[in-house]
């Protein structure tokens, strides 16, 4: 679902025009320690590219705002509730750094204290521009304003969180993908 179809965010679209080749967006999911939500959705939007056959068109990362799990695996309890759903969790978890703010063109924060910190983090107000809410590709009937962080929570938390990423990162997809194709000064198709 093309999100911009459905909202006007402002936000969005300066974000959407700061992307440097529409053909080869580079993208990074964060959250605090980079191994439950961030890490989800970055095995998530791998799918979902390489569903629409996209995948060659898309750099995909994540990283967290803390140090704390640095060289880590994703949170076992994660990656096996990814798992019964296809997806393999593999990414080694490592934190935010500056160059990041220069290597991608979206930066998505996965709550509120994420973005917080991303903004902190940002080198120059004009690479702030790329931070983005993972909410901001919720669909509009979505109770949730975050993706809340499962890590003290049940097997329900993780099951909402990899729910609220599916359908994100595929309208993520899809609001990029549509975007791309309907740039008006876009002559790189």
């Amino acid at each position: 679902m093309n999100i911009l179809q459905y909202t006007d965010n402002a936000r969005l679209r300066r974000a959407l025009n700061l992307i440097q080749n529409p053909l080869n967006v580079r993208v990074l999911f964060v959250c605090l320690g980079n191994i439950c939500r961030s890490p989800a959705a970055d095995g998530l939007m791998h799918e979902a590219v390489k569903e629409s056959g996209t995948a060659n068109r898309w750099v995909i990362d994540s990283a967290g705002t803390g140090s704390y799990h640095i060289g880590d695996l994703p949170d076992p309890r994660m990656r096996a509730h990814a798992r019964r759903r296809g997806i393999t969790l593999d990414h080694i978890c490592r934190q935010v750094r500056e160059s990041d703010f220069y290597d991608f063109d979206l930066i998505i924060g996965m709550d509120h204290s994420n973005i917080s910190n991303l903004k902190r983090l940002a080198p120059t107000p004009e690479l702030e521009q790329k931070i983005l809410e993972m909410a901001d590709f919720f669909e509009p009937h979505t109770v949730c304003d975050h993706v809340p962080d499962p890590y003290y929570d049940g097997a329900e938390g993780f099951e909402l969180v990899l729910d609220l990423l599916t359908d994100a990162t595929r309208n993520l997809r899809d609001t990029v993908e549509s975007w791309a194709e309907n740039k008006p000064s876009n002559s790189l198709a």
